[in-house]
């Protein structure tokens, strides 16, 4: 098992239990009522992105309306806050809540389009977040990104999911079992989506860093797959980097809002620890991007080395076939020579010079040696024999 990093936020942690924010069977498509009318089964289409809704007041839950409309009236006061959460709304649900809540048209545009980079704008009181969560899948060893965008006003958090990931309900638990911070408004309830979201950051981190683990050592094992694995871990690298490093951008400018929102001294530290642990991450994922780059130098090195032997070693193979072959052709050579003498000798006409000489066949035998004698002393001094 993978190493997970310990929390270190300032919120208390409580085993889960029911996933207020997870998506089930009911919505997971609007129902059909034959009955109703048409603006009716539209109403209930728009309610049916609905995951989780509840109003709070001092810290504690004092309403759990099923409809934006009910969140809305049921809000007494100023200090009460209503926190609903949506998964995968149409446009026709993202139009309606942002008509609830009075939220900015290009916004409600980047919700509706998503596969947006992560960013904070401000549109008059109200904050528009953009989170790019991630987790790493075991199973295949690769990484799986979502997308969250978050709508945080003076007295309401909208939070609109894209994907399964980040589980907002563990959020929801936390701060539910903490009524003194999340008494402090929408912005304590953002500041630990935050935190959640940089937290599980860490599991990916540590399955990247294992993966690039199993990589040196397939490297240097000779492993003809390893370039492959190298480039699509690479790409995995570099969108985890796109989803963490403009995250610090986004808590910098947080940060320097402080004086001017007069935020609560409490929710200073807890974003400076958030900054922290993203900075870490932000470090971590620079380091693997580095180091992929310089494993896949190392690996282009290593095969180019192996392929320089295997030249080598052809080259050698080469030079000593053509060493046989240059003996082969010698000791043919040689042997041609008295072959070549022979048959002339051997032709049987009348009228061939020396036919009846008594000194013809001692001469025919000694130019057979002397020519292959010859030959013999040309090939050695060249070396081919």
């Amino acid at each position: 098992m993978r190493d997970k990093r310990p929390n270190r936020s300032i919120l208390p942690r409580r085993a889960a239990g029911t996933a207020d924010d997870t998506v089930s069977p009911e919505h997971s498509m609007a129902p059909r009522h034959p009955g109703q009318t048409p603006a009716a089964q539209q109403q209930r289409a728009v309610e049916s992105s609905v995951v989780n809704s509840a109003v709070y007041r001092d810290g504690r839950r004092i309403a759990s309306p099923s409809t934006l409309a009910e969140a809305l009236a049921s809000l007494p006061d100023a200090s009460s806050m209503a926190w609903i959460g949506l998964y995968r709304p149409d446009d026709a649900q993202l139009y309606a809540a942002a008509k609830q809540f009075d939220l900015h048209e290009l916004a409600v545009e980047d919700a509706i389009v998503a596969h947006q980079r992560p960013k904070l704008e401000r549109y008059g009181d109200t904050l528009f977040v953009v989170l790019r969560a991630a987790r790493y899948l075991d199973e295949s060893e690769s990484v799986d990104f979502g997308e969250l965008h978050i709508f945080c006003g003076p007295t309401f958090v909208l939070t609109v999911r894209h994907s399964e990931s980040p589980d907002l309900s563990n959020v929801r638990h936390r701060m539910e079992s903490d009524p003194e911070l999340l008494k402090l408004g929408p912005e304590a309830v953002l500041y630990a989506i935050l935190d959640a979201v940089v937290d599980g950051y860490a599991p990916v981190v540590a399955g990247l860093q294992n993966d690039i683990d199993e990589i040196e050592t397939e490297i240097f094992s000779g492993d003809p797959m390893v370039s492959r694995r190298i480039y699509e871990l690479s790409r995995e690298v570099i969108e985890f980097q796109r989803a963490t490093k403009p995250l610090l951008g986004m808590l910098r400018a947080l940060s320097a809002g402080f004086d001017k929102y007069q935020t609560d001294e409490e929710l200073q530290k807890y974003l400076r620890d958030v900054t922290d642990h993203a900075t870490t991450v932000v470090e971590r994922v620079d380091g693997f991007r580095e180091l992929l780059a310089s494993m896949l130098t190392v690996n282009a090195t290593l095969v180019s080395q192996a392929q320089n032997e295997e030249m080598r070693n052809l080259t050698q193979a080469s030079y000593a076939q053509n060493e046989e072959i240059k003996k082969i052709s010698s000791w043919a050579a040689i042997l041609f020579a008295p072959t070549l003498i022979g048959t002339v000798y051997g032709m049987n006409f009348d009228n061939i010079p020396e036919l009846h000489w008594a000194g013809g066949y001692p001469f025919a035998l000694m130019l057979m040696f002397l020519t292959c004698f010859s030959l013999y002393r040309i090939f050695k001094k060249r070396g081919w024999l």
